[in-house]
């Protein structure tokens, strides 16, 4: 059977590469390609799964399954710059006099003895004064993690890979939404984990799915973003926040929180963690709160999880930088890093502005303070032809399809990034991506 399935996906594969099967071309349903080949439904749609997998074709939901209009990137989504000029896909949010402030702090790491110590190997750790400061950083009314219990890596992703390798052994199911950031996607390959895709509404993850998933099959834990949730900007309200403590402490699953863009939205209920301190790693990094070039990831773990969180950090190279480590202790002692933060909420405030007047009776959305917004294109586009004909203008977005688990077909939506170009450039590429999608894939296929 598997010979079957993987001849008849080749066969399909030939055809794609000889341009009898052209981009944008519709393949038929998959009840059709089994009758046409002989093969059993179940057959043909591990099929159309396996042309999925290899990057040839991509499904969108209610509409089919098409040929790619363009070969997928060779590094995973969201992973390295691009190259178009107007960069819409990454998020490098820069404040306004940032760099002057990040200078000063810089500056102490002249001294000899200063640099001399900062030079020093680093373990997952850190320094006490690191972790006094990464704790107060967190802090809030309703939990305050405890400073033992905090771990640096040398960036977001490095903590949670050490979080996911600590809580869910190869061969696992992790429960991830069913949109979720696509370098957790690329981790959970990385290290041998099947990420679940959980069913959401408008407020965010379902408890319910989470459970009903977790008896389906065991889970080994969750990953959940339950602020300004990439891509969609959705943030959990308190209730559904405890709903969803309650479901882990039912489950006794542990939950890793992304709580890296969550400094943009001062106004939100408290993180996941202070609902279940005892099942919730919540995971942060100063890459958007500062800069990406110099950063460091840390995760506030139950203390159940430090030591098995410490030694993925350890066993795989992971730890912060020595040096970057007291450049961070620096800035968030002396008010550096919360100075840089307060000019990026107003910066995104700003081009949020900027998104809702060029993409005006379009369905794009996203939540308050964030630098991205979900656009779901009108008919007839398709995520894949729109992207590609974004980027003959370009600019580069992210397709719907980089953020969907599994093999479900991807909606007719793109992600846009708002941080990195210049305010003007934004305003200008926003301005000829609606000015696009008004127009149609027919009128441009003619221009």
């Amino acid at each position: 059977m598997a010979r079957d399935f993987r001849r008849a996906a080749d066969a399909v594969a030939a055809q794609i590469a000889a341009g009898r099967l052209r981009p944008g071309d519709r393949l038929p349903t998959q009840r059709a390609f089994a009758r046409r080949h002989g093969i059993a439904e179940s057959t043909a749609s591990r099929v159309y799964a396996e042309l999925t997998r290899r990057g040839l074709v991509v499904g969108e939901v209610g509409r089919g399954t098409f040929v790619r209009a363009a070969q997928p990137a060779p590094d995973p989504a969201l992973a390295e710059p691009g190259g178009a000029p107007v960069d819409l896909e990454l998020n490098y949010p820069v404040a306004e006099g940032q760099s002057e402030l990040l200078a000063a702090g810089l500056a102490r790491l002249a001294r000899p003895d200063v640099l001399a110590a900062a030079l020093r190997p680093s373990g997952a750790a850190g320094t006490p004064q690191a972790r006094a400061a990464v704790a107060a950083l967190l802090a809030g009314p309703a939990w305050a993690p405890d400073p033992e219990d905090v771990l640096f890596a040398g960036n977001g992703r490095q903590a949670i890979a050490a979080c996911l390798s600590a809580l869910v052994r190869p061969g696992g199911r992790l429960g991830v939404e069913a949109l979720t950031y696509p370098v957790v996607k690329a981790i959970a390959a990385r290290l041998g984990v099947t990420p679940v895709p959980l069913e959401c509404d408008g407020e965010g993850l379902l408890p319910d799915a989470l459970l009903a998933a977790h008896r389906s099959a065991p889970l080994g834990a969750l990953y959940v973003q339950p602020t300004l949730h990439n891509p969609l900007g959705t943030t959990m309200p308190d209730r559904r926040r405890a709903e969803l403590a309650a479901a882990l402490r039912e489950s006794g699953l542990y939950a890793v929180e992304d709580a890296i863009w969550s400094f943009l939205r001062t106004d939100a209920p408290p993180p996941l963690a202070a609902y279940a301190p005892e099942r919730v790693a919540l995971v942060d990094s100063l890459s958007k709160r500062l800069a990406p070039g110099l950063t460091v990831g840390f995760a506030a773990t139950p203390r159940e999880l430090t030591a098995p969180v410490a030694a993925a950090l350890r066993s795989c190279g992971w730890s912060a930088a020595g040096y970057a480590l007291a450049a961070a202790t620096g800035w968030l002692a002396d008010g550096t890093a919360a100075a840089v933060a307060a000019g990026k909420r107003a910066d995104a405030a700003a081009r949020q502005r900027i998104a809702a007047q060029a993409l005006a009776g379009l369905a794009a959305r996203s939540g308050p303070g964030a630098y991205f917004c979900w656009w779901e294109l009108p008919q007839p586009w398709r995520a894949d032809t729109f992207v590609a004909a974004a980027a003959r203008r370009g600019i580069a977005v992210t397709p719907a399809a980089s953020f969907v688990v599994g093999p479900h077909r991807a909606p007719a939506a793109v992600r846009i990034g708002l941080a990195s170009p210049p305010p003007p450039v934004l305003r200008r590429a926003l301005e000829s991506l609606a000015e696009l999608a008004r127009t149609g894939p027919d009128d441009v296929a003619a221009e």
